[in-house]
């Protein structure tokens, strides 16, 4: 799996959960998402890096 279709998958989860909170009125909802979304680039970006042993470590 290349980057871009990596992006993509995660552009397009992001553009559903949006739709999902305006839709639904779930506005309780966004903080929870946001911070998934911000371990899952965080896992995403130190994929490969010498800091992923660390971040495991951490949880």
């Amino acid at each position: 799996m290349n980057t871009a279709t990596r992006v993509h998958d995660y552009y397009s989860l992001i553009t559903e959960c949006t739709m999902y909170l305006k839709e639904k009125r779930s506005y309780w909802l966004a903080p929870v998402i946001f911070v998934l979304l911000a371990m899952s680039a965080l896992a995403f970006f130190l994929e490969g890096s010498v800091l992923a042993p660390a971040i495991y470590s951490v949880f």
